[in-house]
């Protein structure tokens, strides 16, 4: 699948750049597609590069709460849901742990400190892959819900409403936390369906109602804030929790009697490798989508919807967050710069400005995810990883979508 999408990026760029050459007389077609292919090329050796200090800072602290057993505790207090999503992973097995602390961060908005988690997770559950080059039940499930993980603190999207002069910045809070579990239900919806997977029993429905209470309480406790106080109170908590998790684990490691800064060192030397192991999987995607969006292939579909829903005398409002949407799977700068460019141009309080900011809080990137998570562990045929990611991601920007439509119209 990943193989016939690649080369079909490649393709449709290649035809574009030429129609538009041959047909509209644009002398700077190719040149301009040949750019974005270098340009695409360089930035991935420069996200993978700043990734290294990051990867290493917390895949050091990783290795404390591994030798200290933190993780391991992680584990059993999830081992009951796991034993039932993911039935391969044994009880107490350390990519439990992982996959906990991986999941918390992203629900916290904290990207930079998920993508490490998420990387040690994913090895993790390669140890236990019979196939190593093809994706397992555990690892598919576990990408889709990092792709579409909830989001419950979308700090990053409040801070970027905030700079361009919204008159609530954190307006968007509630319609992001809905649209993000929605995208959450229907990947996990999914991928249960194709591994036939039964979620709907007692255990899952024990942790959804904890998991819906803690969710609950927070959105209570920031929604009774008043709204200019609203952003920085979700900032501030999510930084503190973050803090507060460094210094447990910490805390943990010397009571365990464990050489805390050796352990650290050990662990932040793995961090160089996988930084250095992902930079080809990053060239060969950045550089296709780069492709695609230069031949103009995103706008032209963008403008195609426009006069589909037109022509229906259907309201076409939302088309002005469509290349958000398209690029939001593919590229997490693209959209966040596509999303900046809506806002300014239509206003950071317009209906359009209020669906981007909705949209870019609703998913992850799942190429982007895709590619780092399978690629730090040498994982080549993805099966149903892909297609069940795009589900949760269309399930997400349809909510996005009609929440918008539903709090801001």
């Amino acid at each position: 699948m990943l193989n016939i999408i690649w080369l079909f990026f490649f393709v449709i760029a290649f035809a574009l750049a030429l129609f538009d050459w041959v047909f509209g007389g644009n002398q700077a077609a190719f040149p301009e597609l040949v750019k974005s292919l270098f340009d695409m090329a360089k930035l991935s050796v420069t996200i993978a590069i700043g990734l290294i200090g990051v990867l290493a800072f917390w895949l050091g602290l990783l290795k404390i709460a591994e030798q200290s057993g933190l993780v391991s505790k992680l584990a059993k207090l999830l081992a009951p849901l796991f034993r039932k999503l993911m039935p391969e992973v044994p009880d107490g097995h350390p990519a439990l742990g992982s996959i906990s602390m991986n999941m918390a961060a992203n629900m916290l908005g904290l990207d930079n400190a998920a993508t490490p988690m998420g990387i040690r997770a994913m090895e993790q559950l390669q140890e236990l892959n019979p196939v190593k080059n093809t994706a397992s039940n555990a690892q598919i499930l576990f990408l889709v819900l990092n792709t579409s993980a909830v989001t419950i603190i979308p700090i990053t999207i409040m801070l970027y409403r905030a700079q361009l002069g919204a008159s609530d910045p954190a307006a968007i809070f509630l319609p992001i936390l809905l649209a993000t579990s929605a995208s959450t239900f229907v990947g996990l919806l999914a991928v249960s369906m194709v591994q036939r997977l039964s979620i709907f029993n007692r255990v899952i429905g024990l942790y959804f109602l904890v998991f819906a209470g803690i969710i609950g309480s927070l959105v209570w406790a920031l929604m009774a804030l008043p709204p200019d106080e609203m952003s920085a109170m979700s900032s501030a908590l999510g930084n503190f929790l973050l803090m507060a998790a460094i210094v447990l684990i910490l805390l943990h490691g010397w009571r365990a009697k464990v050489a805390v800064y050796e352990e650290f060192v050990e662990g932040a030397k793995e961090g160089f490798k996988v930084a250095v192991t992902i930079i080809p999987y990053l060239v060969a995607m950045l550089t296709a989508i780069g492709a695609l969006r230069a031949s103009g292939a995103l706008d032209a579909f963008a403008k195609g919807l426009s006069w589909l829903f037109g022509s229906l005398g259907l309201d076409t409002q939302f088309v002005e967050a469509i290349p958000t949407a398209l690029m939001k799977p593919f590229s997490g700068s693209g959209a966040r710069a596509m999303m900046l460019e809506t806002m300014e141009s239509q206003g950071v309080d317009s209906l359009a400005g209020y669906m981007v900011s909705t949209i870019q809080g609703s998913t992850e990137t799942t190429f982007y995810v895709l590619t780092v998570y399978f690629g730090a562990v040498g994982i080549k045929r993805i099966r149903h990883a892909l297609s069940c990611g795009l589900l949760a991601d269309l399930a997400g920007i349809i909510a996005a979508i009609s929440l918008s439509y539903w709090f801001f119209s």
